[in-house]
């Protein structure tokens, strides 16, 4: 693991450190053999001064994180899959796509999006690393390389006579350690008229919500407009439109493109993210005490429940969880197991906490009494899938941005 000693954007030594989750493991590498000790590194975050990018301070390779072995498939999520679909519409629609475009999407993981564009007719190429969610793809008709994008992939593309009318980066910029090397690619690969869409979690809503849980070593950074704006800036890109949407606890798509008129939308952003803090270290440095509240509260509640005799089992094996968990020291003393659709994740363990990951049939077999959720992100989705559960009596725990009881769909009961 190597130490972070330079912003990742701007080579600025200026880092402010504001959180530490402590030693954490690589929180996608899901437990098959329980007598395998999990090695654990620090997760800290740090804000840099001079581009205000957020970002960790310390960084393990991607090729030990992205592995032949990584669980996670963008379909098994309906919401996201919906998201996608109204997307692709709008691209479509917006840029008059069709059989003579080129779509590219960087992180296609497993075709959730670019099956859109296939079905539309409009011609795809993904690029994802990872070769589980790649297979899936190309199985689905889509053509995919199972590579890290960078300028040289980039330029090899380009020397093939492909280059995009659109590009897509939905929820890798973060995944990114040499995001000036991603960007650069983005450069090289778009063409002249072409545009570039960027989909992230917004740093404002993981602040101001208190979902530290998706903090871990996968996301390497956490944007702002300001900073990405500084980002393109530095790779003669410019950054004309931001949109937000509430997928992912908030999310903001950056519209970026070649010599591209700038739209109202930046300027309100970038104003407004000034008007707050956003760019000053001070906006940041009390959100370690927010964290540790989370986790008194939510440690608090459980021993409670428990203490009442209550059977409590979790929903949704998703990194976020784990980080929860094992920020907390929430084992399977408390949860009994995790339950999640992803038949990938089934049969395995919770990496730290070790607590069993089973298919969403076990709720209802066993009926506990609560049932956390951890992909709170999704939690009006996994509430109406279990529908039944609730309907039995069960009742559900969110704990971000703050420990709550809820029973029925999106109705709050205990706080």
């Amino acid at each position: 693991m190597a130490k972070v000693t330079h912003c990742r954007s701007c080579g600025s030594s200026e880092l402010v450190s504001f959180l530490s989750l402590g030693r954490m493991p690589i929180i996608n590498n899901l437990i098959t053999d329980l007598d395998v000790d999990e090695p654990r590194y620090p997760l800290e975050v740090a804000f840099c001064k001079r581009c205000t990018l957020v970002q960790l301070t310390e960084e393990l390779p991607a090729e030990v994180i992205f592995n032949a072995d990584y669980p996670y498939y963008s379909s098994y999520a309906d919401a996201l899959l919906e998201h996608s679909r109204r997307h692709v519409e709008k691209l479509i629609a917006e840029r008059n796509l069709g059989p003579t475009s080129q779509v590219v999407e960087l992180a296609s993981n497993d075709g959730y999006l670019l099956q859109y564009f296939k079905a539309a007719g409009v011609p795809v190429l993904g690029v994802d690393p990872a070769p589980g969610p790649a297979r899936v793809a190309q199985e689905k008709g889509i053509p995919t390389l199972v590579e890290f994008f960078n300028p040289k992939l980039a330029n090899r593309l380009v020397a093939k006579g492909i280059q995009a009318d659109v590009i897509l980066a939905n929820n890798v910029l973060a995944h990114i350690p040499d995001l000036n090397g991603f960007v650069e690619g983005i450069a090289i690969l778009l063409k002249e008229t072409g545009i570039a869409t960027i989909e992230n979690p917004y740093v404002r809503d993981l602040v101001e919500q208190r979902q530290f849980d998706t903090i871990y070593h996968e996301h390497y950074c956490y944007h702002s407009v300001t900073g990405i704006n500084n980002l393109m800036k530095r790779h003669g890109l410019t950054l004309f439109r931001v949109e937000h949407y509430p997928i992912h606890g908030g999310s903001l798509r950056y519209h970026v493109g070649k010599n591209m008129t700038v739209e109202p939308s930046v300027h309100a952003y970038l104003e407004e993210e000034h008007r707050i803090g956003m760019d000053r270290p001070e906006y940041y440095l009390e959100f370690g005490s927010r964290a540790a509240a989370v986790r008194e509260a939510l440690l608090a509640l459980l021993a409670e429940l428990r203490a009442q005799g209550k059977r409590i089992a979790a929903y949704g094996a998703a990194a976020k969880g784990a980080i929860m968990l094992n920020y907390a020291g929430i084992g399977p003393e408390i949860i009994q197991f995790v339950a999640d659709r992803n038949p990938h994740k089934q049969g395995k363990y919770l990496p730290g906490v070790r607590i069993p990951i089973s298919p969403p049939e076990r709720i209802l077999e066993e009926q506990p009494d609560y049932l956390l959720v951890l992909i709170w992100n999704l939690k009006d989705e996994v509430m109406r899938q279990q529908a039944e559960f609730a309907r039995r009596g069960g009742k559900f725990i969110v704990a971000i941005p703050y420990p709550e009881i809820l029973q029925g769909e999106s109705e709050f009961v205990s706080r």
